[in-house]
């Protein structure tokens, strides 16, 4: 799900032109982020299932994707953007902070808890799109075309209000953001990402 969630980030880049790109890609991705140091301190896991590849692993994210978790996260987040560019960025980051775990929510197996550390014994949630890797696939696809588009299209817009000579780098930028939306699917479903 790793192109779908910068999808998001890209759509969500051409409704909101004032908060920084780069802060919504990390935004995005925060809970994945944090979840790398915990994996390599072995706090938090990965299990391999079947031969490997999109989607086919038991993520053991008890802290960084717990529901809870995920909610303090992006709180945080969006307290730090708020203190940097103002209310409406803040909430925005805080949103797409969030929305990595509800898109998580879609393609995971049951193996997202609700409290930090699975406090409780509760259920774990997921609604297991990924043992369907063609639908989780096009799911994404979709993603990342709707973000892709409107990233395009709002950057065009843009050039066009700013003068003739800001086209061509719209294009660039648009047709560059696009094409590695396009290659991290492909890497992501092949298994070269993960």
């Amino acid at each position: 799900m790793l192109a779908g969630h910068f999808g998001l980030a890209a759509a969500v880049k051409a409704k909101q032109p004032s908060v920084p790109l780069w802060a919504l890609m990390l935004s995005t991705q925060l809970l994945d982020v944090l979840f790398v140091p915990l994996l390599l301190a072995n706090i938090e896991t990965i299990t391999p299932i079947d031969k490997g590849g999109y989607g086919e692993a038991i993520i053991h994210a008890n802290y960084t994707h717990s529901l809870v978790g995920a909610l303090l996260i992006a709180i945080v987040a969006g307290a730090l953007a708020w203190r940097a560019w103002g209310r409406n960025s803040g909430l925005v980051i805080g949103a797409v902070a969030f929305s990595h775990w509800l898109l998580d929510l879609l393609v995971h197996r049951a193996d997202l808890p609700i409290l930090p550390g699975n406090l409780g014994n509760l259920p774990l949630l997921g609604f297991g799109l990924w043992a369907f890797p063609w639908l989780s696939a096009a799911m994404e696809f979709a993603l990342i075309a709707v973000g892709g588009w409107l990233y395009f299209s709002s950057a065009l817009q843009r050039a066009k209000e700013a003068g003739p000579a800001h086209r061509s780098w719209a294009i660039i930028a648009g047709s560059v953001t696009c094409s590695l939306l396009l290659l991290l699917l492909v890497m992501d479903f092949t298994g070269l990402t993960g």
